[in-house]
């Protein structure tokens, strides 16, 4: 599937991913919208069930898309000392 994600200027190293047949505000939800702020395209990629991705596994990505429409990839939890 080839995918467009989109970066928030809001959130940093939040992204949406979504197909790239699809428009972002048509797939994502209204109560999203203001949360994540301006979404910029950040790339287009092709995700197959086997390709190496550095948060989730493809299988996750392509899963929430089917099912939802989107992905949304959070920033890592950073550990407080």
């Amino acid at each position: 599937m080839q995918c467009n994600i989109y970066k928030s200027l809001k959130k940093p190293d939040t992204y949406v991913f979504i197909d790239s047949d699809a428009k972002l505000e048509e797939v994502l939800p209204p109560t999203l919208k203001p949360i994540l702020g301006i979404l910029e395209l950040a790339m287009v990629l092709d995700i197959y069930p086997e390709k190496k991705l550095a948060r989730a596994p493809a299988t996750e990505v392509l899963a929430n898309i089917k099912k939802q429409g989107f992905h949304l990839q959070l920033p890592p939890e950073r550990l407080q000392p």
